[in-house]
């Protein structure tokens, strides 16, 4: 019989680090999604990645934002058009770059970002759900490494 058809799962696959982690990505990246579906009043995690950037780094353009959040810079601009209807972000011509905007946060968009801490509070309560909390900070500490691309360019 072919290995294929004994109806046992991927054995190949189940204890490879980069298929778990993939699996972990869709699962996070589903409850994110369903938090800020249910929560988010149209909301998207990459509208909080925008917001949280501008709140800790102060103003920047919108090239610097693709940057700091790895989104795509036309995708950016697409939801910070967004952000700026809903009074959450500013946007002025760079007066240095003509061609440059500069977006900056404003006190609603703080106060949004806030809202949208809890949700991604609550998503990651749930998503580490069935570790304990030394297990939790433990899984941090190591994807935090995994994570670091300085890291493994020095290798």
């Amino acid at each position: 019989m072919p290995p294929h058809s004994t109806g046992r799962g991927f054995h190949r696959l189940e204890g490879r680090p980069t298929w778990l982690v993939s699996r972990v990505h869709a699962r996070s990246s589903s409850l994110l999604s369903a938090g800020f579906e249910a929560f988010g009043d149209g909301l998207r995690s990459y509208h909080y990645r925008l917001l949280a950037a501008l709140e800790e780094r102060g103003p920047a353009s919108q090239a610097e934002l693709g940057r700091m959040t790895g989104i795509d810079r036309s995708d950016v601009t697409g939801a910070l058009i967004e952000l700026e209807s809903r009074g959450s972000v500013k946007r002025a011509v760079d007066p240095d770059h003509k061609r440059r905007k500069v977006v900056t946060i404003t006190p609603e968009g703080s106060e949004r970002l806030l809202q949208l801490d809890a949700i991604v509070d609550h998503v990651q309560d749930e998503f580490l759900a069935p570790l304990t909390v030394a297990q939790r900070r433990q899984f941090v500490i190591l994807m935090s490494r995994l994570a670091d691309t300085r890291r493994s360019d020095e290798t």
